[in-house]
């Protein structure tokens, strides 16, 4: 694309909205287009000779996965992207998607069209039944609470500037989805005459610093504690908190516990790994540090020592956007998790000396026993390999067969705790706000980050459905994407069964074979599904033969670029 001259004057209104979202470094539009699209795809059209610097448009059949994509490239790159979507019953549509996105807190600029406001005489009035139909007092109000900020756009010179504003507001922490109307008739209004786009008018606003006094606090309870724990649930796109962690958990002998992560932190193999269930080390606990973790444990079934003290850190480490969260707190320390751990190192930097032998004695201890464990799930993982597997067994033949570097997006699907991941931000999990069908389109949009890394989908056969997956193979064949897609099928909604059978344990629910309302029998076929955007696709029920079908996939992957899909046969439990 050729560079943008320094006085640039756009043509329209949607000439503006693109170039300025392509300043911001945003470079893919993902769009679900309708009647509202019009300026958009002129603008497109013309751009065919103009050659402007403006985001790549990519179709998405369903808003779903138009989301979840957005979701899955910031989540891989550190860069958020754009979505457009159509009027209110796209953004409908797209909703839970957001939810999504705010739980997770991912910025995604986030658009919509707007039902044309005016009947007649303007370029862009009511010229189709829907355009009544669609209408709304109030668009905005069906993502107004899950974003950060939302507005709709009134007059053509506004519009650089409100991309700015809600760019910038989207990147101050705790990031976070923003969210602009797009009515039809300023959309493809006339840029003021003569008056050039200009440069960005507003700064992201700086992280905020840990309190010194509050820092201090915490790096003298973390020396004096005999039995130290952190909870972690999600690192950082950028990798920047998998780098610092690892060295200060390594220094300090403290265990690390990732609990639902939605974005590994360590490597599988570091030594104060402790796995995915803090257990008994948060029983045991003198102090626990909860690292950006929305639910560092679940208080019905496992507590922390009522005496310990607690350090929750984080941009907003109350989590003020939840209603209800009870976990209690010793010390909040307000700041990117990244940025406190490297301030809490330099607090702790003198301290270390003294405490040398009782550092190396504790981290001697706890490596052992992570080492351990990891080896007894592995081993017990290996045993489940009959007809139907056990997922253990699944998630485990694919973490060998796959190569170091791989990205794994999991929905309900594969155990991260018997795989191996070289690093931090290789294994990525679906949001606790729990909107089903963002495991695939997710990976898509890892896998368009970099088409050349190995990606792959892991998920349920309910949320296989969930991700419209006809929309999902489409995408991947047009957009050239090799994704591996493994659906776990064990042929039912296995988490309304087990929390049913959770809360009532001796109940009747629990002792049916067919549980009401969980079933999905009988499965679709779900290779032929892929199948039908011309993937490879197979179905394996026998534990022997998935190694085999695996090294096919891959082969596949990268020897051709193209998708693949794995339908296995997996237990209930």
């Amino acid at each position: 694309m050729a560079k943008l001259p320094k006085a640039f004057i756009p043509e329209t209104t949607a000439e503006a909205v693109l170039v300025r979202l392509k300043q911001h470094g945003i470079d893919y539009l993902f769009a679900n287009a309708g009647t509202d699209f019009a300026p958009i795809i002129e603008t497109y059209a013309k751009n065919l000779q103009a050659d402007l610097p403006i985001p790549t448009p990519i179709i998405a059949p369903h808003e779903t996965a138009a989301v979840a994509m957005a979701h899955g490239f910031y989540m891989a790159t550190g860069r958020p992207q754009a979505v457009m979507v159509h009027v209110n019953v796209g953004l409908a549509n797209a909703l839970m998607g957001i939810i999504n996105a705010a739980s997770d807190n991912i910025p995604i600029f986030m658009m919509a069209g707007r039902t044309p406001f005016t009947e007649q005489n303007r370029l862009g009035a009511r010229s189709l039944p829907i355009h009544w139909g669609q209408d709304m007092r109030d668009q905005s109000s069906i993502v107004r609470e899950f974003v950060k900020w939302e507005y709709e756009l009134k007059l053509p010179e506004q519009a650089a500037d409100l991309i700015d504003r809600g760019y910038a507001i989207a990147m101050s922490e705790p990031r976070g989805p923003v969210y602009l109307g797009l009515p039809r008739e300023p959309l493809g209004g006339d840029w003021p005459a003569g008056e050039p786009l200009g440069p960005k008018r507003h700064a992201i606003s700086t992280e905020a610093a840990p309190d010194g006094e509050a820092l201090q606090q915490a790096a003298d309870m973390i020396a004096a504690a005999k039995a130290p724990l952190l909870i972690a649930q999600r690192g950082d796109p950028e990798g920047r908190l998998a780098d610092v962690l690892g060295v200060f958990c390594d220094r300090w002998a403290i265990p690390v516990a990732e609990f639902w992560p939605s974005l590994n932190v360590l490597a599988s193999d570091h030594p104060m790994h402790a796995g995915a269930d803090p257990g008994a080390l948060l029983s045991k606990a003198d102090v626990v540090i909860v690292l950006d973790a929305l639910v560092p444990w679940i208080e019905s079934a496992l507590k922390p020592n009522p005496k310990a003290k607690i350090i929750q850190i984080g941009s907003d480490p109350m989590f003020s956007r939840v209603p209800v969260r009870g976990f209690r707190s010793t010390l909040n320390l307000t700041a990117k998790p990244a940025s406190a751990i490297e301030a809490l190192t330099k607090a702790l930097k003198r301290r270390r000396k003294e405490l040398k032998d009782v550092l190396t004695k504790r981290h001697a201890t706890l490596a052992r026993q992570n080492r351990i464990r990891k080896e007894a799930a592995v081993q017990q993982a290996a045993e489940g390999g009959g007809a139907p597997m056990t997922p253990a067994f699944v998630s485990k033949c694919l973490s060998d067969a796959l190569p170091d570097e791989a990205r794994v997006f999991a929905e309900l699907g594969c155990i991260p705790s018997v795989m191996d991941f070289k690093s931090g931000n290789q294994f990525f999990s679906h949001p606790l706000a729990g909107g089903l069908g963002w495991g695939v389109p997710a990976a898509l949009g890892a896998s368009l980050s970099d088409p050349s890394r190995v990606t792959v989908a892991c998920v349920g056969d309910g949320s296989y459905m969930f991700a419209n997956p006809v929309a999902c193979h489409q995408i991947a064949e047009a957009s050239h994407l090799p994704l591996l897609t493994i659906v776990f099928n064990n042929g039912v909604w296995n988490a309304v069964r087990k929390t049913t059978k959770m809360m009532y344990p001796d109940g009747k629910a629990a002792r049916v074979n067919t549980m009401a309302l969980s079933s999905l029998d009988p499965s679709p076929d779900y290779a032929m599904v892929a199948a039908a955007s011309r993937a490879w696709s197979t179905t394996v029920e026998d534990g022997k033969d998935l190694p085999g079908a695996l090294r096919q996939a891959l082969q596949v992957i990268r020897d051709e670029g193209r998708q693949a899909m794995i339908e296995v046969m997996v237990t209930k439990d």
